[in-house]
Protein backbone atom coordinates (compact mmCIF):
# COMPACT_ATOMS: atom_id res chain seq x y z
CA UNK A 1 0.00 0.00 0.00
CA UNK A 2 1.51 3.31 -1.09
CA UNK A 3 0.52 6.99 -1.02
CA UNK A 4 2.94 9.17 -2.78
CA UNK A 5 2.38 12.73 -2.83
CA UNK A 6 3.76 15.58 -4.93
CA UNK A 7 3.48 18.93 -6.27
CA UNK A 8 4.98 20.59 -2.67
CA UNK A 9 7.39 23.88 -3.44
CA UNK A 10 8.12 26.90 -2.54
CA UNK A 11 5.09 29.88 -3.94
CA UNK A 12 4.84 33.61 -3.47
CA UNK A 13 1.70 34.82 -1.07
CA UNK A 14 -1.19 34.87 -3.97
CA UNK A 15 -0.40 32.33 -5.84
CA UNK A 16 -1.72 28.68 -7.12
CA UNK A 17 -0.08 25.08 -6.40
CA UNK A 18 -1.76 21.74 -7.20
CA UNK A 19 -0.46 19.18 -5.27
CA UNK A 20 -1.50 15.20 -6.24
CA UNK A 21 -1.83 11.90 -4.46
CA UNK A 22 -1.12 8.62 -6.33
CA UNK A 23 -2.81 5.59 -4.51
CA UNK A 24 -1.53 1.87 -5.27
CA UNK A 25 -2.12 -1.28 -3.35
CA UNK A 26 -5.75 -0.61 -2.47
CA UNK A 27 -8.82 -0.36 -4.06
CA UNK A 28 -8.62 3.66 -4.45
CA UNK A 29 -12.39 3.91 -5.42
CA UNK A 30 -14.14 2.70 -2.48
CA UNK A 31 -12.16 4.75 -0.08
CA UNK A 32 -12.69 8.31 1.25
CA UNK A 33 -9.36 10.63 1.03
CA UNK A 34 -8.31 13.56 2.14
CA UNK A 35 -5.48 16.23 3.04
CA UNK A 36 -4.10 17.30 6.03
CA UNK A 37 -1.20 19.54 7.28
CA UNK A 38 1.33 20.32 9.99
CA UNK A 39 3.00 23.20 10.24
CA UNK A 40 6.55 24.13 12.03
CA UNK A 41 5.75 23.15 16.03
CA UNK A 42 1.86 22.76 15.06
CA UNK A 43 -0.18 19.85 15.42
CA UNK A 44 -1.80 18.30 12.09
CA UNK A 45 -4.88 19.82 10.70
CA UNK A 46 -7.21 18.41 8.65
CA UNK A 47 -7.68 20.58 5.46
CA UNK A 48 -9.91 19.13 3.04
CA UNK A 49 -11.92 16.04 2.68
CA UNK A 50 -13.85 13.90 -0.23
CA UNK A 51 -16.21 10.84 -0.05
CA UNK A 52 -15.76 7.81 -2.74
CA UNK A 53 -18.71 9.54 -4.53
CA UNK A 54 -16.69 12.62 -4.97
CA UNK A 55 -18.58 14.85 -1.76
CA UNK A 56 -16.40 17.80 -0.20
CA UNK A 57 -15.62 19.35 3.12
CA UNK A 58 -13.16 22.07 3.70
CA UNK A 59 -11.85 23.47 6.62
CA UNK A 60 -13.02 27.32 7.11
CA UNK A 61 -9.34 28.52 6.91
CA UNK A 62 -9.28 27.12 3.35
CA UNK A 63 -12.94 27.49 2.10
CA UNK A 64 -13.19 29.20 -0.98
CA UNK A 65 -9.43 28.80 -1.89
CA UNK A 66 -8.76 24.90 -2.14
CA UNK A 67 -10.52 22.36 -4.29
CA UNK A 68 -10.02 18.91 -3.60
CA UNK A 69 -10.75 16.40 -6.49
CA UNK A 70 -10.14 12.44 -7.51
CA UNK A 71 -9.95 10.77 -10.26
CA UNK A 72 -10.40 7.32 -9.54
CA UNK A 73 -9.58 5.89 -12.93
CA UNK A 74 -5.77 7.34 -12.34
CA UNK A 75 -6.26 6.29 -8.33
CA UNK A 76 -5.36 9.80 -7.41
CA UNK A 77 -6.68 12.72 -5.68
CA UNK A 78 -5.54 16.15 -5.82
CA UNK A 79 -5.76 19.68 -3.76
CA UNK A 80 -5.71 22.79 -6.11
CA UNK A 81 -4.81 25.88 -3.67
CA UNK A 82 -5.52 28.93 -4.42
CA UNK A 83 -4.63 32.47 -2.80
CA UNK A 84 -2.01 30.65 -0.77
CA UNK A 85 -0.96 33.16 2.46
CA UNK A 86 2.29 32.19 4.83
CA UNK A 87 0.25 30.65 7.13
CA UNK A 88 -0.56 27.86 4.30
CA UNK A 89 3.24 27.24 4.82
CA UNK A 90 3.22 23.29 6.31
CA UNK A 91 3.73 20.04 4.89
CA UNK A 92 0.85 18.18 3.52
CA UNK A 93 -0.26 14.47 3.66
CA UNK A 94 -2.46 12.61 1.52
CA UNK A 95 -4.72 10.13 3.08
CA UNK A 96 -7.19 7.50 2.56
CA UNK A 97 -9.79 5.61 4.63
CA UNK A 98 -12.44 3.39 4.96
CA UNK A 99 -14.38 3.04 8.35
CA UNK A 100 -13.75 0.38 10.22
CA UNK A 101 -11.36 -1.18 7.71
CA UNK A 102 -8.02 1.11 7.00
CA UNK A 103 -6.40 4.15 7.17
CA UNK A 104 -3.23 5.20 5.42
CA UNK A 105 -1.06 7.83 5.27
CA UNK A 106 1.67 9.48 2.70
CA UNK A 107 4.87 10.48 3.39
CA UNK A 108 4.10 14.62 2.88
CA UNK A 109 5.03 17.28 1.14
CA UNK A 110 6.37 20.14 1.34
CA UNK A 111 4.49 23.40 1.22
CA UNK A 112 6.38 26.88 1.90
CA UNK A 113 4.67 30.32 1.19
CA UNK A 114 7.04 33.55 1.09
CA UNK A 115 5.11 37.12 1.85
Amino acid sequence: VQLVESGGGLVQAGKSLTLSCSASGFTFSTSASSWARQGRGKGLEWVAGISKDGDTEYADSVKGRFTISRDNAKNTVSLRMKSLKPEDTAVYYCNANRIDDYEYWGQGTQVTVSS
